[in-house]
């Protein structure tokens, strides 16, 4: 529990003794079934709380990913200076060096489309769960409209 503040109204509430459902199953509002209408919200709540899951994982992914291309490309960074110290002559080395920077662009080139891919597959799972859910909710809430018409 948070100290006493004037100037914060939930500061002394306890979540844990806050029940929603019964507090609105208090409420009678003439023709809305409050139990049908506590477990869309719950359905809702549930859907919100998987998209912020599959969010998470997504960031875990690409996080992931990206410590594997900084380690990939320290290792191609000590074996490009190996090459490069291998070198006989100007010529060889000048043109070692722009096929390391050939090879290097190229790579950078495929890791940011690779991470780009895994945003884009992360966003459109979650955007997916939540358009699946809003189209369920609106579905929900025509038929609890018409029942009670």
């Amino acid at each position: 529990m948070s100290e006493n503040n004037p100037f914060d109204p939930f500061a002394n509430l306890d979540p844990s003794k806050f029940d929603l459902s019964k507090m609105m199953s208090e409420f009678k509002f003439p023709g809305v079934d409050m139990e049908t209408l506590m477990e869309t919200q719950r359905t809702n709540i549930e859907a919100v709380t998987q998209a912020n899951k599959l969010a998470v994982e997504g960031i875990q992914a690409v996080a992931k990913r990206q410590a594997e291309m900084l380690s990939e490309a320290m290792d191609a960074v000590s074996e490009a200076a190996k090459e490069i110290a291998s070198a006989s002559s100007p010529q060889e080395f000048t043109s070692k060096e722009a096929e390391l920077v050939r090879e290097g662009f190229e790579k950078a080139l495929a890791n940011m489309r690779e991470l780009a891919e895994l945003v884009g597959k992360s966003n459109s799972e979650t955007f997916e769960l939540m358009k699946s859910r809003f189209t369920e909710s609106l579905k929900e809430l025509t038929s609890l409209i018409k029942a009670k018409q």
